[in-house]
């Protein structure tokens, strides 16, 4: 397995919020993170990222345990993308270019470069290389904070709520620029996300969160509406939609 996470436990003062979290995923594959505001989703990728320090558990990405990685070891082998990333006035060349931070000792390479225009390019962002990030829109914005955890090249992929701000039609671009990432790169992503429906549109394994606790993981099986009441307390029926389960709540 690329990721696995055993028995992850994470308590702030006075508060319980991540209970045993287990569970692994494969290269190539995209798992999406569910559950209320307040379930543990946004706290259990802080810890799989070390911005958050466990209290129990273990993170292992290709059997090494990440305790053992220095900080700059680790941002080799995971990006993190946050929900709080505010826009500077860089350039979109600058920004993307500072993923590579991990990799840069005395000055930036030819390869550094190169890896940083591969991204624009595949990003379709040429056009935005050399103008300032804060006059980008939203989704163009987004694509830029993915490309700078793509010039990591990291072995792990983590997005928080990456969708939460855009368009439909941006939602849907966003997901599946991260889908394909995940397979022509061949590495991990791992998305927390409200929307239902773009999560059973894009990803490959689930995981429901409640009160801080897995309450269901695998594959769109997991997805039933006695599920989603217990963990959303919404009503809801599960439909077939062109081929694809729809959630509509009741």
């Amino acid at each position: 397995m690329n990721l696995q996470v055993e028995g992850l436990a994470f308590d702030y003062p006075c508060q319980n919020v991540l209970k045993g979290i287990s569970f692994s995923m494969k290269r190539g594959q995209c798992l999406a993170i569910l559950g209320t505001n307040g379930a543990g989703k946004s706290t259990l990728l802080k810890c799989i990222n070390k911005i958050l320090k466990p209290q129990g558990g273990n993170v292992l990405i290709d059997q090494e345990n990440i305790k053992g990685f220095k900080q700059i070891e680790l941002a080799q082998k995971v990006a993190y993308v946050s929900q709080s990333n505010q826009s500077t006035t860089t350039t979109v060349f600058d920004s993307i270019l500072i993923g590579r931070k991990p990799y840069i000792k005395w000055d930036v390479g030819k390869k550094d470069l190169n890896i940083v225009n591969e991204t624009i390019k595949m990003l379709n962002l040429e056009k935005f290389a050399l103008k300032n990030v804060d006059e980008l829109s939203g989704g163009e914005y987004q694509k830029v904070l993915i490309g700078r955890a793509l010039a990591q090249e990291t072995d792990v992929l983590m997005l928080d709520e990456p969708t939460s701000s855009l368009d439909l039609k941006n939602q849907l671009e966003v997901l599946q620029l991260i889908k394909e990432i995940a397979s022509l790169k061949n590495i991990t992503a791992v998305v927390t996300i409200h929307d239902l429906n773009l999560a059973l549109r894009f990803a490959d394994q689930y995981i429901l969160l409640k009160n801080g606790a897995i309450y269901a993981a695998g594959g769109q099986e997991v997805i039933t509406e006695a599920n989603i009441k217990q963990v959303y307390g919404v009503d809801v029926s599960v439909e077939q939609l062109n081929n694809r389960a729809v959630v509509v709540p009741i």
